[in-house]
């Protein structure tokens, strides 16, 4: 099977990465964190024009008709500049969810915040932004108005996931579906693929600061212990990277397989992203530890995102039964269910 992406894909992927680089800077980040800001209505409203919102939406519901995979390269942007808005939660997860269950899609394209409530997470993140919730009752999906819940705000690492407990009573009025379909991959793959990005902005920190830190008379760059620390965690997001891309291929496939793609691609991500985050701290060297640096800002996003919608340990059971309940080997493990099905 050739895997690439299109001219089209690529196109989209870039125009978003240069906003969100350009708009979404440290600096960025210590103003709304100075201000107590949720995020930044401007840059907000440029998704919106941009329409990234609809990305995931068939066109006959104002949307692009494009799928996760179209998405990842955005996600794996949003993690790079550890983007304080929901972009991937309402384009990747809620807006398609809204579509395929004929609801209120409109209200997601219109830039309106949906927060998310299921079962895989214990606490709901942006629900007091949210005009209205999603939210699971003995695995039906309810849409509730937020002004009818009670919120109750919890401790979070990372400053920028606001998170919640919600009290709420569910009616047959709330109900709008049965089931949440898929909803936990696409959860996993987009987690994986913002984990990509935060890894590769630690990465690309810690090359940064070890260019112009002096020691001994020369960059400690050019010091064969900093360049192996650097190197391997580049490694690791190299082959990271590819998995994530394949299990958001793979991912309409809804089978043993594919799930197992989004579970592997959650693991090798977060990992990925932790050996960078702690690369850089190390490389920073005593600094790396202060608030000052902005290193932390990506550390505690990575830490965040790692138990985001499947822990480690339910991905690596996931894994564990592919490997014992299917044939394995060269020919079978990393086969490509995709092309089989296409030919």
């Amino acid at each position: 099977m050739h895997f690439a992406f299109t001219e089209d894909q690529a196109a989209i992927t870039e125009a978003a990465r240069e906003m969100l680089v350009e708009s979404c800077t440290p600096t960025d980040l210590r103003r709304l964190l100075a201000s107590d800001e949720a995020f930044d209505t401007a840059r907000w409203a440029t998704i919106r024009e941009m329409g990234l919102l609809g990305i995931c939406v068939p066109e006959d519901q104002g949307g692009l008709g494009l799928d996760t995979i179209d998405l990842i390269g955005i996600a794996e942007a949003a993690g790079y500049v550890a983007l304080p808005e929901p972009l991937i939660d309402q384009a990747g997860l809620i807006a398609p969810l809204l579509a395929s269950l004929g609801g209120p899609v409109e209200r997601v394209l219109a830039s309106e915040i949906l927060a998310i409530g299921h079962p895989a997470n214990p606490f709901v993140t942006d629900a007091d932004s949210a005009a209205a919730l999603l939210l699971d009752h003995q695995g039906e999906v309810h849409l509730v108005a937020r002004d009818t819940v009670t919120l109750i705000r919890m401790e979070s690492f990372d400053p920028f996931r606001r998170l919640f407990r919600v009290e709420w009573t569910p009616s047959n009025a709330t109900r709008v579906a049965g089931d949440w379909g898929d909803i936990v991959q696409r959860g996993q793959v987009l987690i994986a693929a913002q984990l990509i990005g935060l890894g590769q902005r630690c990465v690309d920190l810690a090359v940064a600061y070890a260019k112009d830190r002096q020691q001994f008379g020369k960059p400690i760059g050019s010091y064969q212990a900093i360049k192996h620390l650097v190197a391997t965690a580049q490694v690791a997001i190299e082959f990271a990277r590819p998995v994530v891309q394949a299990a958001a291929a793979e991912l309409p496939l809804d089978n043993l397989a594919s799930r197992t793609r989004a579970a592997h691609a959650k693991l090798a991500a977060a990992r990925a992203a932790d050996l960078a985050a702690r690369t850089a701290v190390q490389v920073h060297g005593a600094m790396g530890m202060t608030w000052e640096v902005d290193v932390h800002f990506f550390l505690k996003r990575a830490m965040a995102l790692k138990t985001a919608w499947s822990t480690p340990a339910a991905d690596t059971a996931t894994v564990i039964e592919r490997m014992t309940t299917a044939p394995t080997g060269p020919a079978m493990t990393f086969a490509s269910e995709v092309a089989q099905a296409a030919g």
